[in-house]
């Protein structure tokens, strides 16, 4: 089977603070009555297996795709414990998620498992005016600071408390102390990692036991960073042309996330060596590769994986779009050798037609 981009059915997760903006906001086909948080949208974990939407593929896990695809699928993105190396989602917030953390790079290595490192983003689709995330705590809060804060159950007021709007994105290293806030709606790119530390959960009540949702401060403790999360993760550099916008969001050594503004009637060659992931929020359109009789239709909601070798790949845009381009740094040949900077894997170079322009964060 020659390789074709992938869309995969949404796996939905019912949380106690999740709501149905999921349904009106990006199109998703929700179980009646629910709170749903969670729409997992590429996953390959031990009990979550996104499977193939339609194809020559459909029906199949994105775990089989990964043995017999092999690197004509991630390229030289490589794996992450075996596994595809990201998990995509959308999130919810009707009400605030617990104060969490997850594990470590040493927890991870000392444990093992399932125990796996979890470094996340989240991009903001949509927020309430009064919208929020917590991330980090405050300058001058240490260990002490903190676990009095947790005797008073007062964890949010040692926490940076910040309001959010309608496309900014935040990087969450893991160790990183934080919350989803209500009243927010987020596309998440992480690690393929599913162990969270409650550190604070509101005090609420699991239905199904009639008991407070347990906690796990032992385990948090070990993970949480008093440290800022550095700026050279969210540097923003934006690159326009007559038909393109390219933004750039986060670049960790997980991953990568770019925002791309695409205009209406563009047909145009997809430029990529490597697997990229294609997260749309807005608009619609089709991509055309060889081997594949019917193109590939995506629209809002949906989550596009392009194989590394994708042949004669193509995208025509039947609407104006917005999608995150997500991809993982790969390592330069180049590697050692002076050479200009640049801020952007494939950034067009001086002379396309394109032009560059640096955006400070707020």
């Amino acid at each position: 089977m020659d390789v074709y981009p992938l869309i995969f059915e949404p796996i939905f997760k019912r949380k106690i603070w999740g709501g149905r903006t999921l349904e009106t906001a990006l199109h998703k086909p929700l179980p009646p009555d629910d709170p749903i948080g969670e729409s997992w949208e590429a996953a390959d974990l031990e009990e979550d297996q996104s499977v193939v939407a339609s194809g020559p593929a459909r029906g199949q896990t994105i775990g089989s795709l990964v043995k017999s695809w092999g690197t004509a699928l991630y390229g030289r993105s490589g794996l992450f414990d075996g596994r595809f190396p990201l998990l995509i989602k959308f999130l919810d917030a009707r009400s605030a998620l617990s104060v969490q953390v997850h594990p470590s790079e040493a927890m991870a290595a000392r444990l093992g498992g399932r125990v796996r490192v979890k470094h996340e983003a989240w991009y903001v689709i949509d927020a309430e005016p009064d919208g929020y995330i917590y991330r980090g705590v405050k300058p001058g809060v240490d260990e002490a600071a903190l676990r009095e804060a947790i005797d008073r159950q007062a964890v949010e007021s040692v926490l940076n408390h910040i309001t959010v709007r309608r496309g900014e994105c935040y990087y969450l290293p893991s160790g990183t102390i934080h919350a989803l806030g209500a009243g927010v709606t987020v596309a998440e790119v992480q690690t393929p990692s599913d162990i969270t530390y409650r550190v604070y959960d509101w005090n609420r009540v699991d239905e199904a036991t009639g008991q407070v949702r347990a906690l796990h401060l032992a385990e948090a403790m070990q993970c949480i960073s008093y440290d800022p999360v550095p700026e050279k993760y969210e540097l923003r550099n934006h690159v326009a042309s007559v038909w393109t916008q390219v933004t750039s969001l986060v670049r960790c050594e997980s991953f990568v996330i770019e925002r791309v503004r695409m205009v209406e009637g563009v047909e145009q060659a997809l430029p990529y060596a490597e697997m990229m992931i294609w997260i749309v929020l807005e608009g619609s359109g089709e991509v055309h590769c060889a081997g594949l009789d019917e193109p590939v239709r995506f629209g809002i909601g949906d989550t596009v994986v392009l194989p590394a070798d994708l042949k004669e790949g193509r995208v025509v845009t039947k609407e104006v779009c917005l999608w995150l381009e997500v991809s993982i740094p790969i390592a330069s040949s180049l590697a050692g050798y002076d050479r200009p900077d640049r801020e952007s894997q494939g950034t067009p170079a001086a002379g396309d037609g394109f032009v560059q322009i640096n955006v400070p964060k707020k």
